[in-house]
């Protein structure tokens, strides 16, 4: 199976308050870092075989995944 090598993600947060920090460097770097939190864990499973969705007491997290590549990854 080919995989696209660029991955996707987004992060919902049930509250601004959950959201600690965001960084947009100004400058020469181009560096992002997002932090916050999505509360203590709810579950973490697979929607249609192809996102990882990770759902926290308050948020959720979602990435741009295949089940396949992370048992592909553990077997290297």
């Amino acid at each position: 199976m080919t995989y696209e090598k660029e991955r996707v993600f987004s992060i919902e947060l049930r509250s601004k308050k959950d959201l600690k920090n965001i960084t947009l460097a100004n400058g020469g770097s181009d560096n992002v870092v997002i932090e916050g939190t999505i509360g203590e864990l709810v579950e973490a499973r697979f929607e249609e075989g192809v996102i990882l969705q990770v759902v926290g007491s308050e948020g959720v997290l979602r990435v741009d995944l295949y089940e396949d590549e992370i048992k592909e990854a553990d077997e290297e």
